[in-house]
């Protein structure tokens, strides 16, 4: 968030963030199932309470429990829980057990690296990776373990439905770069239940890039793929045919054919402006050369009437009313002309109607829409047990976990707490990872720094009040 979009909430006296937007909400929860719809019209469990511990604030009723913090030893006894806690999933275990694969998004220098681990390192040099955390059906951890290292950059990813978890590297670096001994900007595959039935292994045919999210359509098993590339030209949206579709753990490794979007007549998304605006017949571009060895594949030849571009594409679901084929949407965090972009905005959420072969531009964030509300840079997100979403907001200044309703109603759900500048001039890190338990019951979500690992209860099903 900008300085000046501080000052004009502090002339205002505003005390509460919020998201600020326009576009149509509603499609974004079109067709998901849900145990208890919005009711009233009202969204919100009330204002968030200071927390004495300093660490999460939440509405009253609702409570957190602090699983995991980087620098304490994981109970496999590897080494220490690694710092910069990212992306994550829950997956349903056995006996009611839940299994939390978490991302950890180390770069070479400066944080707690994923420990190496014997047949689940892919390169010893890189110290990035998943643990995966095991809780019982009350919410203890019975164990905290290496899923994969010696990955780069872990930053977010997704969930097949055969229940793993897709590890994205938000890196191109070489074998040679940085002190790597192979070349890293892949996806790799952890089994939660049994991670060395995963190992470390590339997902070659998925490319080779700055990766972000993914998201798999159920029924075709196409998946989905963000490129959060750092500078111009931004990255693209992919998708992947895999050869064995559907065809659980595994089966990504068989190989596949992966292609980018191209928008007709539109180099750039941040362009594009008024939400409901929508492109038909969207092209599918074979990707030149995938493992990118002479050439990120941003820069490579498409052709004549090139390929579609955005910049810090991020977030990435699968959704949209099953009667149609389903959807995948998926955000451009913000744009910036300052950097290259087309145009400037602060944040975008996109939908893509396989069936249809049709995007629509749903949600635009900013101060376009009202400056009190400083909603910019939406990041991860994930459905909310009420139908709606849950949003972290990756700004500048205070970061918060927001709900948003199915009627497009914004509240807060957390805040974080934990100082990590000084009493002049406070810091706080950016939440990530936000995910619930297979039951509803419970809200996991990051702190990326200190890397902390909090699971929050409460009334998630009770709708939410003003």
């Amino acid at each position: 968030m900008s300085a000046t979009r501080r000052q004009i909430l502090a002339r205002t006296g505003a005390s509460v963030a919020g998201i600020a937007f326009t576009g149509a909400l509603s499609e974004l929860f079109a067709g998901t199932a849900v145990a208890a719809p919005l009711s009233g019209g009202h969204a919100g469990y009330g204002p968030l309470v200071p927390d004495p511990a300093g660490l999460l604030d939440l509405p009253d009723g609702f409570s957190y429990k602090v699983l995991s913090r980087q620098g304490d030893p994981l109970r496999s006894g590897e080494g220490p829980v690694p710092s910069n806690h990212d992306g994550m999933g829950a997956f349903p275990g056995r006996r009611g057990r839940v299994h939390l694969v978490r991302n950890h998004e180390n770069r070479v220098t400066g944080r707690i690296g994923v420990p190496v681990v014997d047949g689940l390192t892919y390169d010893p040099a890189a110290k990035g990776g998943c643990t995966v955390l095991t809780l019982d059906g009350r919410g203890e951890v019975l164990d905290e373990r290496v899923a994969v290292a010696g990955t780069a950059v872990n930053c977010a990813g997704g969930p097949t439905p055969w229940r793993t978890w897709l590890t994205c590297e938000e890196t191109e670096d070489r074998a040679g770069t940085n002190g790597y001994t192979k070349d890293h900007g892949f996806i790799f595959e952890v089994d939660g239940a049994d991670p060395r039935r995963t190992g470390a292994v590339p997902l070659t045919a998925m490319g080779r890039f700055q990766h972000e999210a993914v998201a798999v359509d159920p029924d075709s098993g196409i998946v989905y793929e963000t490129e959060d590339a750092f500078q111009h030209p931004f990255g693209l949206f992919y998708r992947f045919l895999p050869e064995k579709p559907l065809g659980g753990t595994g089966s990504l490794r068989a190989g596949g054919a992966l292609e980018a979007m191209r928008v007709p007549g539109v180099p750039d998304l941040s362009a594009v402006r008024e939400p409901g605006t929508c492109f038909e017949r969207i092209e599918w571009v074979p990707v030149p050369d995938p493992l990118a060895t002479g050439t990120p594949i941003r820069h490579q030849d498409f052709g004549p009437r090139g390929i579609t571009h955005a910049q810090k594409l991020e977030g990435c679901y699968w959704g949209g009313d099953p009667r149609t084929g389903g959807a995948v949407y998926f955000v451009s965090s913000f744009a910036r002309t300052k950097d290259g972009s087309a145009a400037t905005h602060f944040g975008q959420v996109w939908k893509y109607e396989p069936a249809r072969r049709r995007l629509t531009l749903v949600v635009v964030f900013g101060p376009d829409t009202d400056v009190r509300l400083p909603g910019e840079s939406p990041d991860n997100i994930c459905l909310a047990p009420t139908g709606g979403l849950m949003v972290c907001e990756d700004g500048d200044g205070a970061q918060h976990v927001f709900g948003v309703s199915r009627k497009g109603e914004v509240y807060p759900v957390a805040r974080g707490a934990q100082n990590i500048g000084t009493p002049d001039a406070p810091e706080w890190g950016e939440f990530a990872g936000v995910t619930f338990s297979p039951d509803g019951s419970t809200m996991y979500v990051n702190c990326y720094t200190p890397g902390t690992t909090f699971a929050v209860t409460g009334p998630w099903y009770r709708p939410p009040v003003g």
